[in-house]
C-alpha cells in the first residue's frame, strides 16, 4: 500500500477509535445508576481497629466492599473494606478465623460461596477500620 492510503487508514482507525471511546463514555453517563444496597448511615463515632466477638449478633453484606456488624445493645459497626471482595455481594456470607476473642482489621474474610446446596471457599479479602454509625431509616417506597 503506498504511504499516502497508509496515513489515510491509520487516520481512520484512529478517528474511528475515539469516536466510539467518546460514544461509550457517552452511554456510561446516559446509563441510570443502579440503586446501592448500602443503606445510608451517619457517623457516630470514631473508628476502631477491632470489635468484641462475644459482642457481635448478626453481620450484613452490603456489598462487594461494605459489611455492617450488629452488636449487643443495638451498636452497628460499618466495615469497608479496603479494596473490593469478589462475589461478597452476591454470595452475602463470609467466614473468618482468628485466635483472639477480636474481629480486627488486620483480619482476612473468605467468601462462602453456596455451590450444589454446600458450601466452597471463594475470595479471601482484608478487613478495614471498625465505624460505628447509626443506620438511617429510609421511608417504605423510597
Amino acid at each position: 500500500m503506498p504511504a499516502p492510503r497508509r496515513l489515510i487508514a491509520a487516520g481512520l482507525i484512529v478517528t474511528g477509535a475515539a469516536l466510539f471511546a467518546v460514544q461509550s463514555f457517552a452511554y456510561a453517563e446516559d446509563a441510570p445508576a443502579k440503586p446501592s444496597r448500602v443503606p445510608p448511615a451517619e457517623v457516630v463515632g470514631e473508628p476502631v481497629s477491632c470489635i468484641n466477638l462475644a459482642q457481635i449478633r448478626s453481620s450484613q453484606v452490603r456489598d462487594n466492599q461494605t459489611i455492617d456488624f450488629m452488636m449487643a445493645g443495638g451498636k452497628v459497626y460499618r466495615n469497608e473494606l479496603p479494596q473490593q471482595c469478589g462475589s461478597l455481594g452476591f454470595e452475602r456470607s463470609f467466614t473468618y478465623s482468628t485466635s483472639l476473642t477480636q474481629l480486627c482489621n488486620v483480619d482476612i474474610i473468605t467468601v462462602l460461596q453456596n455451590v450444589g446446596g454446600g458450601f466452597q471457599r471463594g475470595a479471601s479479602c482484608g478487613l478495614g477500620q471498625f465505624t460505628p454509625v447509626k443506620l438511617i431509616k429510609q421511608p417504605k417506597g423510597g
